[in-house]
């Protein structure tokens, strides 16, 4: 039963990491845009950092406890889908410093990126998210 909560938990983390994953580089693509220090610019430099602060980053926490207390408790460590999906999760988070990266960037009026680099680093958190769902759903090896 307990094993049961902390999956839900887990999944519920998740969700709410991706969802952060998915949209904060899209307001990137925005805030581009957006003169330096005008009210778009401000307002989406408010955005960005309540984002990060208050949802992304509880999420992945949030998503390495469980994920790491469903792995302990359902001694995944040593199998090759966990290896792989947990390299994945790596990158994720790697990933997830680049994006806290470029929110310090922005908030310092000093991006040095494209609207069209930030649409391309929109797209890797599905990528790498496909690959984990398979690893764990389908568990290939």
């Amino acid at each position: 039963m307990l094993y049961d909560w902390i999956k839900a938990l887990h999944v519920i983390s998740v969700i709410a990491w991706m969802a952060g994953m998915f949209y904060l580089p899209r307001l990137y693509v925005y805030h581009v845009d957006a003169a330096k220090g005008s009210v778009q610019s401000e307002t989406f430099k408010v955005m960005e950092r309540r984002l990060l602060r208050a949802i992304i980053d509880p999420a992945m926490s949030a998503s390495w406890i469980f994920g790491l207390t469903l792995a302990w408790l359902g001694d995944h460590w040593l199998q090759p889908w966990f290896m792989a999906k947990f390299t994945l999760v790596l990158a994720m988070s790697g990933l997830h410093g680049f994006y806290a990266r470029w929110r310090r960037q922005f908030a310092e009026d000093a991006n040095t990126h494209s609207a069209k680099f930030y649409r391309v680093m929109n797209e890797v958190p599905t990528l790498l998210m496909v690959g984990i769902v398979i690893l764990v759903i389908v568990k290939p090896f």
